[in-house]
């Protein structure tokens, strides 16, 4: 038995509380995982887990062999660290989430430049729009962009991004351009929502000045997809608000306008989030250094 992997694939079981999310995550069979912790019970000679058809839990027994555990691998990962330090090149897998439409944006140059700086990662890239578990779902870390509302995870600001109000040049053909945020609020204006997992609506935010402006817009249309929102104004079908870089990435020119020029929209906080329980590796380290880079004043 390699009682190092059967260490980790115990601890990785513990914190999804899932066989098979364990062994998905290290890319292993499920019956491994299952040899794995019955070699390492049969050896220890205890039982480490409950185990029934809906869930996992520790024993007694496992709970605090559990606890001895995450601190040996925390203390590999800091020796791999600082052997990997000295070279100044992370290596191995990454595995990271990002919105849909950031992962659009930094696809095309950026991700480039970062594969060719550290050769020896290997990026595992999750897009999507919905807040994802960081701990039951097995990433090292998030680029999440706005406000932060679970004190379990750690984040370090990378920078921010400037909003902006657009249309297509469609919808002003049709509706005329607005020329003051609470016009959105009445017929005929509409904007199009974005909605997260609660179905909650977000509001359009305005400044000009000391003059701060939140309203919920007029409009017929929510999606929960930074993509489909994009679509969506695109096709006329509202005003929307979207980040700055987006509306002037590469083969964007000329789909959405900027409107309501004079009213900053807001600037939405970047934030790279990870397991408060997790030591950092110089591969999330390095990321957050690229991302730093990126969202910085003055980037993106």
């Amino acid at each position: 038995m390699d009682k190092f992997k059967a260490i980790e694939v115990f601890v990785r079981v513990v914190d999804l509380g899932s066989f098979t999310r364990a062994a998905e995550t290290l890319s292993i069979p499920k019956a491994t995982v299952s040899t794995l912790l019955q070699e390492l019970e049969s050896q220890l000679g205890v039982r480490l887990l409950h185990r029934t058809t809906r869930r996992v839990g520790l024993t007694a027994d496992g709970a605090a062999y559990y606890e001895r555990c995450v601190r040996i691998l925390d203390d590999l990962r800091e020796a791999d660290t600082a052997v990997s330090a000295q070279h100044g090149q992370p290596e191995g897998r990454l595995k990271v989430d990002m919105p849909t439409s950031l992962a659009r944006l930094l696809m095309r140059q950026h991700i480039p430049d970062l594969l060719a700086r550290y050769p020896g990662l290997q990026l595992e890239l999750g897009c999507s729009d919905r807040l994802i578990n960081v701990v039951s779902e097995g990433v090292d870390c998030v680029l999440r962009v706005g406000e932060l509302r679970d004190p379990t995870l750690v984040a370090r600001r990378v920078g921010e991004l400037r909003m902006v109000t657009v249309a297509a040049p469609s919808y002003l053909a049709r509706h005329g351009e607005p020329r003051h945020p609470q016009e959105l609020m009445h017929a005929p204006h509409r904007c199009v929502h974005y909605f997260i997992a609660s179905g909650k609506h977000g509001t359009f935010d305005f400044q000009r000045g000391d003059e701060t402006l939140s309203i919920v817009p007029n409009g017929a249309l929510a999606v929960n997809d930074s993509n489909a929102y994009w679509d969506a104004c695109v096709a006329g079908l509202g005003i929307g608000q979207l980040p700055e870089p987006v509306l002037k990435a590469p083969g964007h020119e000329a789909q959405l306008v900027q409107v309501l020029a004079e009213w900053c929209a807001g600037v939405m906080p970047v934030h790279v989030v990870f397991p408060s329980n997790r030591h950092l590796s110089t591969r999330v380290q390095a990321f957050a250094e690229w991302a730093a880079t990126l969202f910085g004043p003055g980037e993106t």
